[in-house]
């Protein structure tokens, strides 16, 4: 492979977009400053769509929200096959070239299209299902969107692979601003549910349109001997470990929208992704980091060890005190944020939060799946953690919304530590070294919600309102630091962590 010039690729290399030897003489530094870029970004889309929720949940109600959470099941489920895996498959090979993600390209373009025809089709079916007569039209323009997501996923991918993703956060950013702003327009005209299905078709076309323009590759002519076999395997057993996986994930919302109406399933959905939110935000910047990052250190146990660990701290570092704070402190946040018409998703927020504090770890297994090419585990997996999953939301559905969510919880309590033991099998990786990783920020958590579940027992009892949110967050915060600096090495790992924004600053400008 030949070398990079000093000054950086040139635009005439006609291997530009496929080659990874200049990351990986810094791979470090890059990976730290990518993720720099990434949380700046995230912490940005973090506010805009947590003021979009906040304002489109005082515009529009709980049925609105039933009725697209009713179409989406289907249309997310058949979004699993508009990538087949090959997004990740472009990631992970530590070579491609251009017939190869061309041909590629063509492919998701075509499954794409033939996607788009089938949710056309199923759209006067689960209307039917349903038994409410608005789903065909919704069913129909949520269907159109996955020609642009079909256009757009090898340049994300190419995107990833170079990690690029100052590019990659302006698109992200561009695309929410003007779904979210054309969606709170139409909101306030009175479109009601139309303003979701906007919102959504908008923002997958601006990503696509975004890409073509920041990626700069052009696909050619689909070529018969590529050389894609072995990608196509790789993300054929993503795809099925997706597949499944979505359908148990997502059975929750068939199975309320079917037996309890669009009003539950909209409470029970709203409350999901209230709690979702703040997670999302740092899960999957970190994950688009974390991926490319361990694929390239994949054959280097040590080096691989260290940064898989350090990158599941950060999320859960972040991520548990969220969850345990957004937890204790249920009540007043959800009315609070959304209103009082949403006070009956307080319960059920509550108890889906056992499964989101387990779940700021949930990648721990998918990352060392992927990263060591064993996505066909990866789907043997899915099978059975899925099967157990829909069987608790089936039991679960006889005490109604409030039973689903136990039943979620309970399931992933059962399944996270088999999960991490297959995941890590024949793997330089060790359910110790997790645990180990893990200790600080769970006690932590736990132990500052513990002290404010206190304070506003004794103090605050029966106040609520936006000033006791703030002085709760401030508590919170307060009380996991001190936390941390309690614990054993607690302090040297903080400033540890605290150290790593040097890695932040251009090779050239360090000692």
């Amino acid at each position: 492979m030949s070398k990079i010039p000093k000054n950086g690729p040139r635009s005439t290399d006609p291997d530009l977009h496929f080659r990874t030897d200049h990351i990986e003489a810094d791979l470090k530094g890059r990976s730290i400053r990518s993720g720099a870029i990434t949380l700046v970004a995230q912490v940005a889309k973090f506010i805009l769509r947590t003021a979009s929720t906040i304002i489109l949940a005082r515009l529009l109600t709980p049925l609105d929200y039933g009725l697209l959470g009713m179409v989406t099941v289907v249309v997310g489920f058949l979004d699993q096959f508009r990538d087949l895996g090959l997004s990740l498959a472009t990631i992970q090979r530590s070579e491609v070239n251009h017939r190869q993600v061309s041909t590629l390209f063509w492919i998701n373009l075509g499954i794409s299209a033939v996607l788009m025809v089938v949710t056309w089709l199923l759209a006067p079916g689960l209307a039917w299902f349903y038994q409410e007569p608005r789903l065909t039209r919704i069913t129909i323009f949520l269907g159109m969107g996955f020609i642009f997501g079909g256009l757009s996923v090898q340049h994300q991918a190419l995107l990833r692979r170079q990690m690029r993703f100052g590019a990659l956060a302006a698109i992200e950013i561009t695309s929410m601003l003007v779904s979210v702003g054309v969606a709170l327009i139409a909101a306030q005209y009175g479109a009601g549910y139309w303003s979701l299905v906007i919102l959504q078709l908008i923002q997958v076309i601006v990503t696509a349109v975004g890409v073509w323009v920041l990626c700069g590759w052009r696909p050619g002519s689909p070529v018969r001997n590529a050389g894609v076999r072995s990608m196509l395997a790789f993300g054929g057993n993503f795809t099925g470990f997706s597949m499944v996986n979505y359908l148990a994930r997502n059975f929750d919302n068939v199975i309320i929208g079917w037996r309890l109406g669009a009003g539950p399933l909209g409470l029970y959905a709203k409350a999901y992704q209230l709690l979702l939110l703040p997670i999302e935000q740092i899960s999957l910047p970190l994950r688009n980091v974390a991926i490319p990052t361990l694929c390239r250190l994949q054959n280097e146990p040590e080096r691989y060890r260290s940064y898989y660990h350090k990158a599941i701290l950060v999320m859960v570092t972040l991520g548990m005190p969220i969850i345990a704070f957004c937890f204790i402190t249920a009540d007043n946040l959800i009315v609070t944020l959304l209103g009082s018409q949403w006070t009956e998703a307080v319960p059920i927020f509550q108890v889906l939060s056992v499964a989101a504090f387990l779940g700021t770890f949930n990648m721990a297994a998918g990352w060392a799946f992927i990263s060591f090419g064993r996505t066909d585990r990866q789907f043997h997996w899915s099978i059975i953690s899925s099967s157990i999953t829909v069987l608790s939301f089936v039991i679960g559905i006889r005490w109604g919304t409030i039973g689903v969510a136990a039943g979620y919880s309970i399931s992933r309590v059962i399944l996270q530590v088999p999960g991490l033991v297959y995941a890590y099998k024949d793997s330089p990786l060790r359910l110790r070294d997790l645990a180990i990783t893990l200790s600080r920020p769970t006690v932590a958590s736990i132990g500052a919600g513990w002290l404010l579940f206190m304070i506003n027992s004794l103090v605050f009892s029966g106040i609520k309102g936006a000033i006791l949110l703030l002085i709760n967050c401030v508590l919170y915060g307060l009380f996991y630091l001190g936390l941390w600096l309690i614990l054993p090495n607690g302090r040297q790992i903080l400033l540890e962590i605290l150290q790593l924004s040097k890695e932040l600053r251009p090779p050239q400008q360090r000692n």
